[in-house]
Order: C-alpha cells, then structure tokens, then sequence
C-alpha cells in the first residue's frame, strides 16, 4: 500500500529556512521532517512513499540519492577512483518514488499528477510535508478499509499557542500554558483514499481541501478518524523550535520506532 506524502510547497512562514531548501527539508533533531514522518508510516509496516516534489525538489532528491553519505560514515578514497567505503550503514526498508508535480502546482494538482504510481485497486494513504503526530497508520486503514467510503481524513484538536488568561472583575484568576484547543476539530491530514477520489481533480489549480475534500464530504463519502494524541503541524519558526525541543529532550511523542 503506497504513502504519497505532498512535499512541493513554499513554506515562507519559515523565513530563512526554506531560502534554501523545501520545507520538508527542514531539520528536527537533524534529520528533515519528512524522514519523521516516513518513520511514522514506516514503523506502522508502510514502507512504499510517493513523494511529490515542487519547490526546491532537487533537495529532496539529492538527499535519498545520497542517503548514506547523509546517514552513515564514510571513507572517500581519492586515489582509488573516488571509491567510497560505508561504515555502520543505517539502512530504511523504504521504497521512494521522487515526482516533480510542478513548483506552483495545488494540494489536488500534485495527487493527480502521482496517479500513474498508483494501484488503481487499492486505497493510498497520503499526508502533508510538515504535520507530525504519535498516530497508528494500520489503526487509520483499518477505519478507512472497515467503513467502505471513498476516504477517510484524520480530525484532530489544534494545539493551544498561547497562555490563557481567565478574569473576574479584572482580576485573572486563572492562567493555563498553551491549552489545547476549545474543542473544535480540524483537518489533521493522514489521509486514506481510493485512487477514484482523483477523478474529482479538475487540473492543477485544484485544492484538494476546497475542491475534491468538500464533494466528498457533501456526498456522504469522506468518514473522519478522530484522532485524540499529540499533533502539531511546522507552520512557523515557533513550531520548528518546538518540536526540534521534544526531539533534544527525548520527549518526542511521534516517535513511534
């Protein structure tokens, strides 16, 4: 069952960090995000990725080209050739197809353009470049495979930004760090859909949330995974500080492997 993973957009919340590189790229602990969330998928046995590219690509390219120079040590001998010997590989059981979906291309553009990697028979899973979360994958396709729609998106709480304050006749009389949110549910991404959904793409301007996601829902046919975990999307130089922090103090709770 393949994981198409969208990996082609600008990410100019972050600034300096994707002036040179696509956002997927961006390091938590010292590995991009998107390794950390192929390890998701990965340690749930979801080992095929179709990853679409955009902004940037040739990044994300070069690193899974060069995967051991980025993940192992190396002895480069010059004399002989340019040879290259591996120490102590560290190895993943992935499959990776790299796809240029076009550096301006929408959410839907770029699902239509990975379709011939599909299996027409079987339902995919895909996600966003920039969302972690402690999620079990197998628990999300089992949901999607057990009600037989078209597609199941993964509803979550989004998480609280800053302090709350609660007042009584001016005075606070309560403070709470970064609540979570009111109770509200928004798109978490990890998505799981038949390949059909794609029929619903007009062309490449098509966003998939505003678009192909909300005549699913119309139509009786998009189902929702409530997922009650940790979550947190790397929208801003604040979120990847924070995770980045999680990851340092060993407290990261996507890390499932």
């Amino acid at each position: 069952m393949r994981t198409v993973i969208l990996a082609g957009g600008l990410g100019t919340r972050l600034g300096e960090e994707t002036s040179v590189r696509p956002k997927p790229m961006v390091e938590i602990g010292g590995m991009p995000i998107l390794w950390h969330i192929m390890k998701i998928y990965s340690s749930s046995g979801f080992n095929d990725f179709v990853v679409c590219l955009g902004y940037k690509g040739y990044v994300i390219k070069e690193f899974f080209a060069n995967y051991f120079l980025h993940a192992s040590d190396v002895t480069i001998d010059l004399r002989g050739g340019n040879g290259m010997e591996v120490h102590h590989a560290r190895s993943e059981p992935w499959r990776i197809t790299l796809v240029d979906t076009g550096a301006t291309t929408m959410t839907g553009g770029r699902l239509a353009a990975i379709r011939p990697y599909l299996d027409p028979d079987e339902p995919f899973c895909f996600t966003y470049g920039d969302g972690v979360a402690d999620i079990d994958v197998g628990e999300l396709v089992r949901f999607h495979k057990e009600h037989g729609q078209r597609a199941t998106i993964t509803s979550v709480s989004p998480p609280g930004r800053f302090g709350a304050l609660e007042f009584d006749d001016g005075k606070v009389v309560d403070f709470k760090e970064k609540p979570a949110g009111d109770g509200g549910q928004i798109n978490g991404g990890f998505f799981v859909a038949d390949p059909s959904v794609l029929d619903l793409v007009d062309g490449p301007e098509t966003v998939w949330e505003s678009g192909p996601l909300e005549r699913l829902a119309r139509g009786g046919e998009l189902m929702g995974y409530r997922h009650h975990g940790f979550w947190q999307p790397m929208d801003t130089l604040r979120d990847k500080i924070y995770l980045d922090e999680l990851w340092k103090a060993g407290k990261a709770p996507w890390k499932r492997w």
